[in-house]
């Protein structure tokens, strides 16, 4: 585990989009000063210089107060210690025991998850976004939030958070009874053909298996054959009859649908598909094998992999939303997202599945994330955290400026204008 004072491993460089902005209210500012002063210098001349001094002037004062409004959220402005300035470093550790207890009251209640998910579309919702992903919304917000989130998800410790996850799938997959599943499956699959081309592999397996052990058999029988046999070479033609034998047997399995032995493979299919489903000796057995295979290292390493691609997968999704979406990935997602939108029995699964394993998360892990993310806040330095936060959401903050610098001109525009009327 790293350290608590780890800052967050993401680039600090400012972005374009911010600088702009800033350049563009600073500017405005500057030009508001050099306005006013221009207009000051005209004090006898005509009227209009009146209006453009009090436009000037009222603009200063709204933009120097934004500037201070925005700037204080994050810093001391011109580095002075004015009181209730700094906002974000100063209070980094209440920000996040707040946000836990938010996520916590509002989310993380296994009772409040299951009101909420009862009223969204996840798969719907889904389904329009993997469709049209450029047509479901973008601009400035969803790039904050996705750098935002990709600043949260790399700041989390991996091996807390991994182990989490790891944990939850090994326990939503040991209270799942997963023989009758199975199945259920074997037995829809059957019921549309689609074990046949399972047994064709069989066949086809077998069939190479037997082409590439010829030899075994030939040395099988001449090592049990009688020396009269061997001496008359007849040992030779059983082995050959052998083999011949086998490989119209395959054949005829092949080629025959309704051959004894295909009927009673597929006899045995469909008894292993009840058995999955009523025997309850069955069932243990597949159980036990699946505790086996849960707690088995190697399985255990698959968990900790599939989790690190995820991760590394979520990641790039963030940094770059729309790249990841090209080409062969992005053609299935989009596939994915029409058939969502077009099926809505697959839509009632997928919402009923993401509704309960909300709720098993809420249930299992809600305390542990929410202490997760109160920690991971308090743990995060102060300077790195703010100007995570001012990357993200700074170039809004900076229409602020600009919106009070053009306001605050109209204000003192027509306050004067009243002031000349009167």
């Amino acid at each position: 585990m790293n350290p608590p004072s780890r800052a967050i491993r993401l680039s600090d460089a400012t972005p374009p989009g911010l600088i702009r902005m800033r350049l563009v209210a600073t500017g405005l500012l500057l030009m508001m000063a050099a306005l006013f002063l221009l207009a000051r210098t005209q004090p006898g001349g005509h009227p209009a210089w009146g209006f453009l001094r009090a436009f000037a002037e009222a603009a200063m004062v709204g933009g120097l107060a934004d500037w201070f409004a925005v700037t204080a959220l994050f810093r001391h402005p011109l580095g002075l210690p004015i009181p209730h300035t700094a906002i974000v470093p100063r209070n980094k550790d209440r920000i996040g025991d707040t946000l836990a207890t938010f996520l916590r009251d509002n989310f993380l209640i296994p009772g409040v998850v299951a009101r909420r998910m009862n009223r969204l579309d996840v798969a719907a919702a889904a389904g329009r976004w993997l469709a049209a992903p450029k047509d479901a919304g973008g601009g400035r917000i969803k790039r904050g939030v996705s750098r935002l989130f990709a600043s949260w998800l790399e700041a989390f410790d991996p091996e807390r958070l991994g182990g989490m996850v790891k944990s939850a799938i090994g326990g939503r997959l040991r209270t799942t009874d997963v023989a009758p599943l199975l199945g259920q499956s074997l037995r829809a699959a059957m019921a549309e053909g689609r074990h046949l081309p399972l047994l064709d592999s069989v066949l086809q397996w077998a069939a190479r298996a037997l082409a590439g052990n010829e030899h075994l058999i030939r040395n099988m029988v001449h090592e049990r054959a009688g020396s009269i046999l061997r001496w008359t070479g007849l040992d030779e033609t059983l082995a050959n009859k052998i083999i011949d034998g086998l490989q119209g047997l395959i054949d005829d399995v092949a080629a025959d649908p309704g051959h004894p032995l295909r009927l009673k493979a597929e006899e045995s299919l469909e008894l292993l598909a009840y058995d999955l489903q009523h025997d309850p000796e069955m069932r243990a057995k597949v159980e036990a094998f699946k505790a086996e295979l849960i707690d088995n290292p190697a399985m255990q390493r698959w968990l900790d992999g599939l989790w690190e691609a995820a991760r590394r997968g979520l990641l790039e999704v963030a940094r770059n939303p729309d790249a990841a979406l090209t080409g062969k990935l992005g053609e299935m997602l989009r596939q994915l997202g029409e058939t969502l939108q077009a099926d809505p029995r697959l839509r009632l699964t997928i919402n009923r599945f993401v509704r309960r394993a909300a709720v098993g998360v809420a249930a299992d892990y809600g305390d542990g994330i929410v202490r997760l993310v109160s920690e991971t806040v308090r743990g995060w330095d102060a300077r790195t955290i703010t100007r995570r936060l001012e990357n993200a959401v700074g170039r809004d903050l900076q229409y602020i400026r600009v919106n009070g610098t053009l306001v605050g001109g109209l204000v003192g525009l027509v306050i004067h204008a009243v002031d000349v009327a009167l």
